[in-house]
């Protein structure tokens, strides 16, 4: 291998389209056994790595050097061969947790800070934020001095809190490492968790007001910098606002909502032929797991359980990346819903005159228009508030789709 990215499981790593970007060089994905590190660590078949779970550490006794940062944090994410054959380490890690903070307005400096978690990363973010200027800084974990229950006790007046452990992670989504209720003071929440984009840590700091950021520009920061180290030059660092947004339009879902009948389904089917992306409909899925149509599963169980196997194909579906989804017209009503589109995606609100929504075979919607007026004056707010961009159907279906890809297409290179 010329360059690449070892651990004992990797799955899906955005590691090589983001290298692929800083230098074009061959960059590949090897998960290595732990009995197996120290045969590829003497074989030195590489001319760089990066190093992530769980060699930050074991990959040191390797190394015939280590840059001062690296020595200070006492784990590696970079390695170098130099010419003599001999390997040095260093860790970019630091600069991309602290650029991650920056970019979100996030400064440690004077306050008290609670990182959760004790492993490799954990030692970068409190390097990180010692470097910064933090007041304070305290170790949770299930097994420390500082454990979950000691943390509301005794540090409720905690002002930044990182996530350094992988909960939350896909394809575990959904749960939170915290809960922030419980920490009034905070100013900034981070998750170095990038995938999904916004874990359930993020979209509770969101709903709190709390600033927040995941750790997707961290992920990219990193690299830029070990690109460096690869090539031996400087790239600049405005290369990563190209990288950040090329990343988010092909893992994002692009998740359609609106009223019963204002053109999810249809519209839905062109923008996946036009983007190359997997299609999927939260209703056909719905009809799929019950196994007869919508109306009738009203009709023979009501609407909670419909909703409630709703909520449940949406977590389903929405646990992804890079597709697009089409929702039911009640989606929005559960919080959780749209908690589970946007923590891998954008919302996109389709709007259409009431007298153009078709009603046949809709079991919320009746003949008369005044019905429908009725459903769109109770839905609206939770329409609005679960949009993150607003396109209106009034056009040709060709307009609308070049509409929502616009919109998608700026909202990826926005913070």
């Amino acid at each position: 291998m010329e360059y690449g990215l070892i651990g004992e499981k990797l799955g899906h790593s955005y590691s090589p389209m983001i290298h692929e970007r800083l230098g074009g060089y061959d960059y590949i994905l090897k998960e290595i056994a732990p009995a197996d590190l120290p045969a590829f660590m003497q074989a030195k078949d590489f001319k760089g790595l990066n190093v992530t779970i769980p060699y930050k550490q074991a990959v040191i006794p390797f190394l015939s050097e280590l840059s001062p940062v690296a020595e200070e944090i006492g784990c590696v994410n970079t390695i170098i061969k130099r010419a003599d054959g001999t390997l040095i380490g260093h860790n970019t890690d630091i600069g991309g947790f602290m650029g991650m903070l920056k970019k979100a307005g996030i400064d440690p400096a004077n306050k008290k800070a609670v990182i959760l978690g004790s492993g490799g990363t954990s030692l970068t973010a409190r390097t990180a934020l010692r470097h910064m200027g933090a007041k304070e800084i305290v170790i949770v974990s299930r097994k420390g001095p500082v454990d979950y229950e000691t943390l509301y006790r005794d540090h409720a007046d905690a002002e930044i809190l990182v996530n350094t452990t992988p909960v939350g992670m896909y394809p575990k989504n959904g749960i939170c490492p915290a809960d922030l209720s419980r920490l009034p003071a905070l100013k900034g929440v981070a998750d170095v968790v990038y995938n999904p984009e916004k874990t359930a840590l993020i979209l509770e700091a969101e709903a709190l007001g709390i600033p927040c950021i995941s750790g997707l520009p961290m992920l990219v920061g990193q690299a830029r910098e070990a690109a460096e180290w690869f090539m031996g030059e400087t790239i600049d660092p405005e290369k990563e606002v190209g990288i950040l947004a090329a990343i988010r339009m092909q893992t994002r879902n692009l998740v359609l909502v609106g009223m019963p009948g204002c053109g999810k389904t249809t519209i839905g089917k062109m923008l996946a032929e036009k983007l190359g992306r997997e299609y999927v409909d939260s209703d056909a899925e719905i009809v799929n797991r019950a196994g007869m149509p919508i109306p009738e599963i009203f009709a023979k169980y009501g609407e909670k359980y419909f909703r409630d196997l709703e909520s449940e194909v949406i977590a389903d579906l929405c646990k992804g990346s890079g597709k697009i989804i089409a929702t039911g017209g009640g989606a929005i009503l559960r919080d959780e819903n749209v908690r589970a589109m946007r923590q891998n995606g954008r919302t996109c609100l389709m709007l259409r005159p009431i007298d153009r929504l078709p009603t046949e075979g809709r079991p919320l919607s009746s003949a008369s228009e005044d019905a429908v007026k009725k459903l769109w004056e109770a839905r609206k707010d939770k329409y609005a508030a679960a949009a993150d961009l607003t396109v209106e159907n009034l056009g040709t279906m060709e307009e609308t789709v070049r509409a929502i890809m616009d919109a998608f297409t700026d909202a990826a290179r926005t913070f």
